[in-house]
């Protein structure tokens, strides 16, 4: 049993010009990643998705921005409830927009939502989660998660904002670091 809880309901949520305001993030890893080997491997990528409970394919982890937390704290509680992972937020991907098609309400009645994703870099994997009995999570490359990915706009961000991101990083860092690297 999980002593963790997950927020529910829409009173405590952020709007901005008829938009619901989200924050998601996409959860990575290294598989198959020894810092102190000597002939270090290439490091593959690995991302987390989640099921949805509506339907096929896989997800990040997203949800509404409660007016009592920063988006990067929506974030990682999001990662939490719905993929029962902690991490660190690295790097702010961008902002994606979507028309949810079953949430709109008087402050939304479009149903278009902001979303403000980020790279999250796990650190732990807990044994059990709020949604765990809703939700399943899966480690999957970049590649197979572009093939999963249910929505258009987190294919986006996973092209657009993660792998470009991700690029970047593995160009400046000499492709020998990590992402914590660039707090040191």
């Amino acid at each position: 049993m999980c002593d963790l809880v997950a927020r529910t309901g829409r009173h405590q949520q952020r709007y901005d010009a008829g938009c619901r305001l989200v924050a998601g993030c996409i959860p990575f890893r290294y598989r198959n990643f020894d810092d102190t080997a000597d002939d270090k491997p290439d490091k593959e990528v690995e991302v987390l998705m989640i099921n949805s409970p509506s339907g096929p394919g896989l997800l990040f982890p997203k949800g509404g921005w409660e007016n009592d937390e920063t988006v990067e704290e929506a974030a990682v509680r999001e990662a939490l409830e719905e993929a029962g992972v902690r991490g660190d937020i690295v790097s702010f991907l961008g902002d994606y927009y979507f028309k949810s098609k079953t949430l709109q309400d008087e402050f939304s009645p479009e149903g278009l939502c902001k979303a403000a994703l980020f790279a999250m870099q796990v650190r732990e994997e807990l044994e059990s989660w709020p949604e765990q009995s809703t939700r399943h999570r899966t480690w999957v490359t970049i590649p197979e998660a572009v093939e999963q990915c249910r929505h258009p706009w987190m294919r986006d961000a996973l092209l657009e904002g993660f792998s470009k991101w991700l690029d970047g990083f593995m160009t400046r860092s000499g492709d020998t670091a990590t992402p914590e690297d660039q707090e040191r």
